[in-house]
């Protein structure tokens, strides 16, 4: 039973808001305000207590208006092209925003379009905890641009060197390398 059913409950039964919070192990404030609310939800309590936790919550809790606003939608419609942007280079942020505002001057103003852009990018790539065995795989990465260096021993001087990074699993132990061409890596089939 959600708690806010049993703070409903308890108030149904004449309980005050200080012996509620204590019963319930929260601020007597937070007490203070949920009972507040209820003028504003037109719900009787029965009616109230009658209805699923998930509902319930939604009446107390009716999210965050600021996702409610015409800004945001303007901003969640052109979130795949704001995305793919990102993903070029020299373009960030500032960069958008500038667009952004050019394109919606009453949009966001630049804090608030970075806040709205990172929560959504987060929530499009979601994370999982992944279980690894040590030594079990090798994680190779290709870091930045690629690179020009002389190699002292050769005498050569060496174009468009890409840098590679790898870690095995659970050693926490980098190691670097330099390819002159990509290598074609073969993942066998599970």
């Amino acid at each position: 039973m959600s708690q806010i059913k049993q703070l409903l409950r308890q108030h149904k039964q004449g309980t005050g808001a200080k012996t509620i919070a204590r019963n319930l192990g929260i601020s007597k404030n937070t007490v203070k305000s949920y009972l507040a609310k209820l003028p504003d939800i037109k719900m009787g309590i029965d009616e109230l207590l009658s209805l699923e936790d998930p509902e319930l919550e939604l009446k107390f809790h009716a999210g965050n208006p600021a996702y409610k606003d015409e800004r945001f939608e303007h901003l969640k419609n052109h979130l795949d092209y704001f995305e793919k942007e990102l993903g070029r280079v020299g373009i960030n942020r500032k960069v958008l925003w500038e667009e952004y505002k050019t394109d919606y001057p009453q949009g966001y103003e630049y804090t608030q379009f970075c806040h709205h852009l990172k929560q959504q990018l987060i929530a499009r790539n979601p994370s999982a905890v992944l279980v690894h065995k040590p030594a079990e795989k090798l994680f190779v990465d290709f870091a930045g641009k690629k690179i020009s260096y002389v190699d002292r021993m050769r005498g050569q001087h060496l174009r468009n060197i890409q840098r590679c990074l790898t870690v095995t699993v659970l050693s926490r132990l980098p190691t670097r390398d330099r390819w002159e061409r990509t290598p074609s890596f073969h993942v066998p089939n599970k």
